[in-house]
C-alpha cells in the first residue's frame, strides 16, 4: 500500500464512515426491524472499526482513528459484558432447548434433562416425532403443555410442578403455563420468534406483545428468539413480560458454523437469573440450563 497515494486515505474514510453507520443503524430496530438485523452483527461491525482506526493511524489520520477507537471499544464493551457478566443465580431450575425438528438424539436430551432435574422445561420445534419426548417425560414432569401452532411443531412447558387449572395458554410461537410454587403462581412461558427483516419478526413481536403483558404475575419465560438479547424485538417482548434477562448470553445456535455461532437462545425472570450452557444433543441449538428468580 502507498500511503503517499491520496486514494488510500480516502478508502479508509469512506469505510470508516459506511462503518460507523451501520453501527450506528443496529441502534435504530425501534425505527425500522432492519436495524435488529444490523444488531445482529454489532460485535463484528466493532471488531471491523477497530481494524480500520489502526489503518488510519497508521496513515497520520489521527481524529479519525481517535474517535473510531473510542467508539470500537464502548460498542464492543457492551457486547461483552452480555457475553461474560454472569446473572445472579436464582431458585427456579429451568431447562430450554430448541429441539431441531429432525432431531435424531432424543434419548441424550432426555437424559439430560433427567440429570439437571429442572422445575420446568421450555422446548421449541417439537415436531410430531419430537413429541415423543413429552411422552418419555411424561411420568416425572405430568404438567406438560405443546401448542402446536409455529414454526416447525410449535412450542411447549413441561413441569413437575401443580398446574393452575385452566391456565393454559397458546398463541402463535408461544406456550405458557401458571404452575404453583409453594405459595405463588408463576407464569412458564416457551417462546419461538419468527426471524427477523426480511422475515416476519416485527409483526409476530406484535402479536406476541399483548399476549405476555396479559400474565398477571411473576413470569419466567425463555425459548429460541432468532435475536441477540440486546435487540429492540428482544427488549420489546421482556417489557410486556415485566422481566430481566439472565446472563451471560452466548452463542447458541450452531446453524451457521463454528465461526458464527449466534446468540440467540435467551431466559428471563422477573428478577433474571443465571445461564450455564448444555450441550446440542442432536439439535443445531445449544441447551440452556437457568437458575432463575420469579
Amino acid at each position: 500500500m502507498d500511503d503517499d497515494n491520496p486514494i488510500w486515505p480516502a478508502l479508509v474514510k469512506t469505510a470508516l464512515v459506511l462503518t460507523i453507520l451501520l453501527l450506528a443503524a443496529g441502534y435504530l430496530g425501534w425505527l425500522h426491524p432492519l436495524g435488529d438485523s444490523l444488531a445482529v452483527g454489532r460485535g463484528y461491525a466493532a471488531g471491523a472499526l477497530a481494524l480500520l482506526a489502526v489503518i488510519a493511524g497508521t496513515m497520520g489520520l489521527q481524529m479519525a482513528a481517535f474517535g473510531a477507537t473510542l467508539l470500537a471499544l464502548i460498542t464492543a464493551g457492551q457486547v461483552a459484558l452480555a457475553f461474560f457478566w454472569p446473572g445472579p443465580p436464582g431458585t427456579f431450575a429451568l431447562y430450554q432447548k430448541n429441539l431441531y425438528f429432525q432431531n435424531a438424539a432424543l434419548a441424550e436430551v432426555e437424559a439430560d434433562i433427567r440429570a439437571t432435574r429442572p422445575l420446568a422445561v421450555t422446548l421449541q420445534e417439537v415436531s410430531p416425532p419430537n413429541a415423543a419426548l413429552l411422552a418419555a417425560l411424561a411420568a416425572d414432569y405430568p404438567g406438560q403443555l405443546h401448542c402446536q401452532t409455529g414454526r416447525r411443531g410449535g412450542t411447549a412447558v413441561l413441569t413437575r410442578l401443580p398446574v393452575v387449572p385452566g391456565s393454559e395458554t397458546c398463541a402463535d410461537g408461544l406456550a405458557a403455563l401458571q404452575v404453583q410454587l409453594q405459595d405463588r403462581a408463576v407464569w412458564v412461558v416457551s417462546l419461538h420468534v419468527s426471524w427477523p427483516w426480511p422475515y416476519g419478526q416485527k409483526a409476530h413481536v406484535d402479536a406476541l406483545v399483548p399476549v405476555l403483558a396479559g400474565l398477571e404475575g411473576p413470569v419466567l419465560m425463555a425459548g429460541d428468539f432468532n435475536m441477540v438479547g440486546w435487540g429492540h424485538a428482544v427488549k420489546r417482548l421482556a417489557r410486556a413480560a415485566g422481566v430481566l434477562q439472565a446472563g451471560p448470553t452466548g452463542g447458541s445456535f450452531l446453524g451457521l458454523g463454528p465461526a458464527l455461532r449466534l446468540p440467540i437462545d435467551h431466559a428471563f425472570a422477573t428478577n433474571g437469573g443465571r445461564i450455564t450452557f448444555r450441550p446440542a444433543l442432536g439439535s443445531d441449538h445449544l441447551g440452556l440450563y437457568a437458575e432463575l428468580e420469579p
